[in-house]
């Protein structure tokens, strides 16, 4: 078997990996904290780290040669984190998936500015029939913005600068490295964040709404902490799936594949939450999958845009 098809086989399970986890997520959002799930997810996701370089005999290290990159790297993360997952407590599986696949758009912007990459009129073409499918979910009213929906955006496009701060790093930090201080340093954001939240007061009104975000831990129901462990390994696994793709085989081969998380979460958002996507989303999410895959695949997908795709969801 070819490296390439491993690493296609590979994209597969980490996607699906990733598939299950946004549904664990979805289901705690009414009964678990939102910084609980980062704060064990970062501790867990660490955890099972150390123990695939100790059991590969790879090097293990804490520092770093650009610490302060590694501060602002691990910030975004966070970030991101905390505002993709509080999205999928609130919109549809499908459509806040297909709204953080926008960050190939996003790379391909930043490559430009950070690296003076060089995008031709096709990529441009492709980034603006991808902003167009992002209008189709979105919906934008002039006289209500629809914040939740901004979120995933948000969250992918801080991964997009995570990426170019890893591609800026990566001659003297390896991506394990990265992965460590993404890791712990999101465990120790999530429990600042637990500690700071009780002593801001909210109108009843933000409470209610922001009730995922601002909950207290659960620290005796054992069934949440079941699924707060699943989510936990599941999403690290997914990473760790997804890294070994990408460093066994081609991105612009494998890259594509990463698109079957869209038929998932349609899957998962019918067969969990009786979700079914309405053909204005239905017809953004074929934009935004389109001009994701044009990217990759017309334009040979460019080793600055694509090699570092780890993938930090999440």
């Amino acid at each position: 078997m070819s490296d390439d098809r491993r690493g296609i086989y590979l994209i597969l399970l980490g996607m699906s990996c990733f598939s299950i986890q946004d549904v664990f997520i979805r289901q705690l959002s009414d009964y678990a904290s939102l910084t609980q799930i980062i704060f064990i997810r970062g501790i867990i996701g660490g955890l099972i780290l150390l123990f695939f370089l100790k059991l590969t005999k790879r090097s293990i290290s804490f520092s770093s040669a650009y610490p302060l990159l590694a501060i602002s790297r691990v910030l975004l993360f966070f970030m991101g984190f905390l505002c993709f997952y509080f999205a999928l407590g609130k919109m549809e599986l499908a459509e806040a998936s297909s709204l953080f696949f926008v960050s190939p758009l996003f790379i391909t912007i930043l490559s430009k500015f950070m690296f003076k990459s060089e995008i031709g009129a096709y990529r441009i073409c492709a980034i603006i029939v991808g902003f167009a499918g992002v209008l189709f979910i979105v919906k934008p009213n002039p006289d209500e913005l629809n914040i939740i929906a901004l979120l995933p955006i948000i969250s992918a496009f801080t991964y997009s600068v995570s990426m170019m701060i890893a591609k800026y790093t990566r001659e003297k930090d390896s991506i394990f490295q990265q992965m460590l201080y993404m890791y712990f340093g999101s465990a120790v954001l999530a429990f600042v964040a637990w500690l700071i939240i009780p002593l801001i007061e909210f109108e009843p009104s933000q409470a209610k709404n922001l009730e995922f975000l601002i909950r207290d831990w659960s620290i005796y129901n054992s069934s949440v902490l079941l699924m707060l462990l699943g989510i936990a390994v599941i999403g690290s696994s997914g990473m760790l799936l997804l890294t070994s793709a990408y460093r066994m085989g081609s991105p612009p081969v494998i890259a594509p594949f990463e698109y079957i998380m869209l038929i998932f979460a349609i899957g998962n958002g019918f067969l969990f939450f009786r979700e079914i996507p309405d053909i204005y989303s239905i017809l953004g999410m074929l934009l935004i999958t389109s001009s994701g895959l044009f990217i990759f695949i017309r334009e040979g997908a460019k080793k600055e845009s694509v090699a570092l795709k780890t993938s930090l969801r999440s």
